[in-house]
């Protein structure tokens, strides 16, 4: 027993020194560590979970390999630069835009030490790489469509030569692409002006041309009813010169129902349908 007494005071120190020096690091889930031996200037890579380190001569810094986001907005809260960070590009007739988008990223899990080692600490990568690249090629990008084509169908085209062109670059880096996603592009008061008149003018072209097909569509009409009348009263007029009896017929089809017979100068007419007096 006395010698578990004579002991404990070395388990105490030991400890002590233990907690003190922390030889160990704990990596938490979707991270990295990058460990950094200062008297060798050898850089290691270690995955989630507990790992012993060498207290004092082993610098550890931890990583992010989850989704991020980076983003260039207006809002001032919303991106890594606090107040209004959108930024202005040139179109290919001219136009100045101004844009706000978001870059949707991952490190690298194969060569965070390759970043840590050639980039720099913390989130230096997104200073030093992502920032200006993308600053860089969202105004190449936009620079190859007009104004029209931007503020149209074509975004989505813009987006994917941004990707293309980011993805190619950052992956240089040990940075890898998911998405860019174009959140607004604005245009001067001026051209946004114009493109309004531009849209109301087109939906006047379009509701005159409706207007005039539906004028047309009623005149071929009436050409056409005026034709059957023409070919029917050529018709009738044939009849009458075959049967002179004809218009008195249908003149008497059109008396009152009880107008039973009618005298003209050619003697009297039977009213179709009725019956004479004397049968």
């Amino acid at each position: 027993m006395s010698k578990v007494l004579k002991g404990l005071p070395i388990i105490l120190v030991l400890g002590l020194l233990f907690l003190m020096f922390r030889p160990y690091v704990v990596v938490p889930a979707g991270h990295c560590a990058v460990v950094l031996n200062l008297a060798s200037r050898q850089y290691r890579q270690i995955g989630e979970g507990f790992h012993f380190v060498m207290p004092v001569a082993d610098q550890v810094e931890f990583f992010d390999l989850r989704k991020q986001t980076y983003s260039m907005s207006k809002t001032s809260w919303e991106g890594e630069v606090k107040g209004d960070d959108s930024m202005r590009a040139m179109t290919s007739d001219g136009q100045e835009v101004i844009v706000e988008l978001s870059l949707r990223f991952r490190l690298d899990p194969r060569n965070v030490k390759l970043l840590r080692q050639k980039i720099g600490t913390g989130k230096e990568y997104i200073s030093k790489i992502i920032r200006p690249e993308l600053r860089s090629h969202v105004r190449i990008a936009i620079s190859e469509f007009p104004a029209s084509k931007v503020y149209s169908s074509e975004r989505r085209t813009v987006e994917n030569n941004i990707e293309t062109r980011l993805r190619e670059k950052l992956e240089k880096a040990y940075i890898l692409v998911d998405e860019v996603l174009l959140r607004d592009v604005r245009f001067s008061d001026a051209f946004q002006a114009a493109i309004i008149q531009k849209q109301i003018a087109q939906q006047n072209a379009e509701r005159m041309k409706y207007v005039l097909e539906k004028e047309r569509l009623e005149k071929q009409r009436k050409v056409i009813l005026a034709e059957g009348e023409a070919e029917a009263i050529k018709l009738k007029g044939q009849a009458i010169a075959q049967n002179s009896r004809i218009v008195p017929y249908e003149y008497a089809m059109k008396v009152a129902p009880n107008i039973k017979g009618i005298i003209t100068g050619g003697g009297s007419i039977p009213v179709p349908g009725t019956v004479s007096g004397g049968q």
